[in-house]
């Protein structure tokens, strides 16, 4: 197999070289084509996929965000949903969101808590 290094930077990247090059297997490339519209390698004949150089650059910002940054698969699909512009400051708004919905979820388990209790001290 050909050393991924070895190509120009502007060459299309079989699928096995994008896998290497990221330590994944390919069936994890695959799967993220079904989950994140904004990665579509080139299929040709046999459905060979060929991954451009944006299309590398976006399986690496993925990598990065699941494996590195600990993102979930949502999460990270929220992200490249947003427009560019918008992505840097993507952080602070997603935990605010986050831990807004975890207080209610808290307040929500209190307030059935104390409803139990109630309901259990008023039997005979």
């Amino acid at each position: 197999m050909a050393d991924p290094s070895a190509k120009a930077e502007g060459a299309f990247r079989t699928i096995s070289e994008v896998a290497a090059e990221l330590g994944l297997p390919q069936h994890i490339l695959r799967y993220w084509e079904t989950r994140f519209s904004q990665l579509r390698p080139l299929q040709r004949a046999g459905n060979r996929r060929y991954y451009r150089p944006a299309d590398v650059a976006l399986a690496r910002r993925i990598h990065r965000l699941l494996n590195q940054e600990g993102y979930t698969m949502r999460g990270v699909q929220k992200l490249l949903a947003q427009p560019e512009q918008s992505q840097e400051g993507a952080l602070p708004a997603a935990s605010a969101t986050e831990s807004g919905g975890t207080n209610a979820l808290i307040a929500i388990r209190d307030a059935l808590t104390a409803a139990l209790a109630t309901d259990q001290s008023s039997r005979p």
